[in-house]
């Protein structure tokens, strides 16, 4: 087994002024050091994401994007390219979240384009799969989950496949105060990590890390991190509150 560092993220959505963002890495890093065993990753606002470099850079934290364009440059009104993201300081960018493919409409086959464009820039991929409501009572959450990721991974080399961060998020859980209980979290994970060994081998499944999102609280991380195939979190409204992050980042499994 490959031991993977656990990844505790935080995507701040349409949240946070310039200003809120810099207080808050900047308290963050003093409630919870530059932790070693651990790392930390935040997606603040495109504003931010210059204003903030310097700050997460001294805490030792990693900087991500929300999203971008699977194109470099052109007539893309309020899109971003990988490299933009890059020069503004990122390593990593969230591509795929449920909100983006379910109120702005990406399918599948554009979050691959996405993914294949972020790599060709070597920014890391934290890309989200996750089912809805109607999807899970019907049993159909090993299809919708298995069929996101192979769209995802389509012409990604296994090296690059092995460093791309991964996130199960059951959109029936995402803001809702619903959240996957270990077992469900676990048992989805698991068939994640089978699939990457499908589509390469295990040395690449496991080295894969795999993250948690929906609904992933104070209470309920320590639960979720000692499942053998979660492997960090990526949080939503309990990722805009200094207090409440910091307890996620210093769970104890």
């Amino acid at each position: 087994m490959t031991e993977r560092m656990p990844l505790m993220a935080a995507n701040w959505k349409m949240h946070k002024t310039i200003r809120e963002c810099v207080a808050f890495v900047e308290a963050l890093h003093r409630e919870t050091g530059s932790p070693r065993d651990r790392e930390v990753l935040i997606a603040p606002p495109f504003t931010a994401l210059f204003a903030i470099r310097d700050a997460m850079r001294a805490a030792g934290f990693l900087l991500a994007g929300q999203n971008c364009h699977w194109e470099e440059k052109g007539a893309f009104t309020g899109e971003i390219a990988p490299s933009m993201l890059l020069d503004a300081g990122c390593t990593h960018v969230i591509l795929g979240h449920s909100e983006r493919r379910h109120l702005m409409g990406e399918t599948d086959e554009m979050v691959g384009k996405k993914v294949r464009a972020a790599w060709e820039r070597e920014l890391v991929p934290i890309v989200c799969v996750g089912e809805k409501l109607d999807e899970r009572e019907a049993g159909g959450t090993f299809e919708v989950v298995t069929r996101q990721l192979k769209a995802a991974l389509d012409g990604v080399s296994a090296e690059r496949a092995r460093r791309t961060v991964l996130a199960y998020e059951p959109v029936w859980a995402i803001g809702t105060g619903k959240t996957a209980t270990p077992e469900q979290a676990q048992e989805v994970h698991a068939l994640v990590r089978e699939q990457c060994a499908s589509l390469y081998d295990k040395t690449v499944a496991n080295g894969i890390r795999i993250l948690y999102g929906g609904s992933v609280k104070p209470g309920n991380v320590d639960a979720l991190m000692a499942c053998a195939d979660i492997d960090g979190t990526l949080v939503g409204g309990a990722g805009l509150e200094v207090d409440s992050f910091q307890r996620i980042v210093r769970y104890q499994a």
